[in-house]
């Protein structure tokens, strides 16, 4: 004789399934975080925003970057500006050199948008 398993009752369906987002993004927005989304997709600009964040004064000069990336300083330049096109850094120019800072709130509005998926 076989026996028939017992199934239990889903109470709560949207528990099983968290929402990316609140609502549906409009145009504007989504092209605003595609081209963040898009200039973190690189792994050396994903190191450059965590470098610069870890870095002990809370900015980093592109000299302070060439070196743990192991890439040339025209390389570094060229993602540090893809990064402040998207609005993720800023820069300041301190005599020769330029200072890099990520933006404040910059990377909390992106995991706002994954939060949902994210809890």
């Amino acid at each position: 004789m076989t026996s028939v398993p017992t199934l239990l009752p889903v109470l709560d369906v949207s528990a099983c399934s968290p929402t990316l987002v609140g609502a549906p993004l409009d145009v504007d927005r989504a092209s605003a975080l595609a081209a963040r989304f898009k200039a973190l997709g690189d792994p050396a600009r994903l190191r450059l925003i965590s470098l610069i964040a870890a870095h002990e004064s809370g900015t980093a000069c592109v000299c302070d970057l060439t070196e743990p990336l192991g890439l040339s300083q025209p390389t570094v330049s060229h993602h540090l500006k893809v990064l402040r096109e998207a609005g993720l850094v800023t820069s300041q120019r301190r005599g020769t050199w330029v200072h890099y800072s990520v933006v404040p709130g910059a990377l909390e509005s992106l995991s706002e948008v994954l939060g949902g998926a994210m809890a």
